[in-house]
């Protein structure tokens, strides 16, 4: 039929061209034909916001106030989250953790600092 690849992320079939890069309509997904295998690896490595890689079980430090959506509460800055898990999650979001106070969340790396 086309000759435009599947969305490499999601696998839908919608994808259309737009300069040089290939776009998926259905999750966002941008990429360049043929660099598709190299960012993959590129993102495959979760870096906190000083640049220390993130593995699954590490203890990290929050380093920003942040409101949680659907709580009155804020995450303070110096929470200590024990035991993360790296996942995609929704918005961005790359790491799983159950914070005491809070129970479950999905957060980004660019809000923590590897203890």
């Amino acid at each position: 039929m086309s000759d435009i690849p599947s969305c490499t992320q999601c696998g839908s079939e919608n994808t259309y061209p737009m300069d040089n890069r290939i776009v998926c309509p259905i999750c966002g997904h941008e990429w360049i034909p043929g660099e598709a295998d190299e960012s993959d690896e590129a993102d495959a490595v979760i870096r906190d916001a000083v640049g220390n890689v993130l593995s699954d079980g590490d203890t990290v430090t929050i380093i920003k106030d942040m409101k949680v959506k659907g709580s009155s509460k804020t995450l303070k800055v110096g929470t200590r989250v024990v035991n993360i898990r790296l996942t995609p999650g929704p918005g961005g979001h790359d790491v799983e953790a159950k914070v005491e106070g809070f129970g479950p969340l999905y957060l980004k790396s660019s809000i923590m600092k590897k203890a």
